[in-house]
């Protein structure tokens, strides 16, 4: 918080500013009005807007590219239930099991990357047990695991497009476009969660944060002094001086600068716990939506998740019957005086009402003879 820094400058501020005007005795107050001096001349040597303003920007561009990082099969799932056709379980199965391939890749994403949602899904385990994978999966990822010890999210991707292929050889997915529709967007999850392990892999370089933070407090301990009233008497200010018993604008500054500097550092992790940072457990929630549950849980996440695996096509609005009714227009009638000084113009048929082409086509029959007349 910004009110703490604030008010530990504010004490220190005072308790100075009393013991030069109270304590000190007259040659004690010479030396330090030259340190004051000393202070105020070379605080503005330390480059305080370029280095917390280039740091800052750089820490806001990280976290909205971790952001723009972020994976969401709400596309996916909506390509998945529209172009891989069937009514019956293997269909449903089918439609299921993509969903549930690429769910999982990002919740192993999700679990390397958060401290939140690792506490959570602490062994793979856990991951079964939400319904994310099944036992002979499981099998699978730990003999991968005992022959290298790079991340495995990728394998459930691959599954997924095999199965896609499937689909596509059993004629469910019935054209290449389709096809290759749900393989992009596949392979789409697949970069977002790769761009979120490089996010959090290759951080910002420690140095360069403790440089800041070192400059920024630097500047205000000296601001501290160089901002204190000097003796008038002792003719130290070529102009007139206020004594101004609040140093607003020094206050000023401590505000801007370290608030900006708790912002940078409020966004340098967006993958934690505080109220600031990215809530990967709701997101992971969100993935529930195009989750197909296995096994025989009956709640929320199996029924969303069965909706979107069911065959919409009984469930389109039903369209409007009946007969095309013509746009028809009322016509009033025209002086025929006014008839030569008009350029567009509408004449009353010898029906009250005609249908807009017809009407149009009356007015231009008419202007014709109007111009016939005229030429004679």
């Amino acid at each position: 918080m910004v009110w703490q820094d604030m008010l530990a400058y504010v004490i220190l501020y005072y308790s100075l500013s009393l013991i030069y005007r109270f304590a000190l005795p007259e040659d004690y107050k010479r030396d330090f009005e030259s340190f004051v001096i000393h202070c105020a001349r070379f605080r503005n040597l330390i480059p305080v807007s370029f280095v917390l303003g280039f740091y800052v920007s750089l820490v806001v561009n990280r976290w909205w590219g971790t952001y723009q990082s972020l994976p969401w099969p709400d596309t996916l799932s909506i390509l998945v239930s529209t172009h891989v056709k069937g009514e019956d379980n293997a269909a449903k199965e089918i439609r299921g099991t993509i969903l549930r391939y690429v769910n999982l890749t990002i919740a192993l994403t999700f679990a390397m990357v958060s401290p939140v949602v690792r506490n959570e899904y602490p062994t793979p385990q856990h991951f079964v047990n939400a319904g994310y994978m099944t036992v002979s999966e499981l099998e699978i990822l730990d003999d991968l695991e005992k022959k290298t010890t790079q991340h495995k999210t990728w394998v459930p991707i691959m599954w997924a497009c095999r199965l896609v292929d499937k689909a596509r050889e059993e004629g469910r997915v019935r054209s290449a476009a389709a096809q290759k529709m749900i393989m992009d967007e596949i392979l789409k999850v697949r970069g977002s969660c790769g761009g979120l392990l490089g996010w959090n892999t290759y951080n910002i370089p420690l140095v360069y944060t403790q440089v800041v933070t070192i400059a920024v407090y630097s500047f205000f301990l000296f601001s501290l002094i160089g901002e204190q009233f000097l003796d008038p008497a002792q003719q130290y200010y070529k102009e007139a001086s206020i004594d101004l018993y609040v140093p607003i604008f020094a206050l000023l500054q401590l505000f801007f600068y370290v608030g900006w500097l708790k912002v940078a550092e409020a966004l340098l992790n967006p993958f934690g716990a505080d109220d600031h940072d990215f809530d990967m457990t709701y997101s992971l929630g969100n993935l529930t939506v195009s989750f197909f549950s296995i096994g025989k849980q009956k709640n929320l996440r199996t029924t969303i998740s069965r909706m979107l695996t069911e065959p919409l096509s009984n469930e389109l609005p039903a369209l409007l019957q009946g007969k095309k009714e013509d746009l028809t227009t009322p016509v009033e009638a025209i002086d025929e005086e006014e008839v030569e000084n008009q350029d567009f113009f509408l004449v009353k048929p010898d029906s009250p009402v005609r249908t807009l082409s017809s009407s149009v086509t009356y007015v231009t029959c008419q202007m014709n003879e109007v111009n016939m007349q005229n030429d004679v």
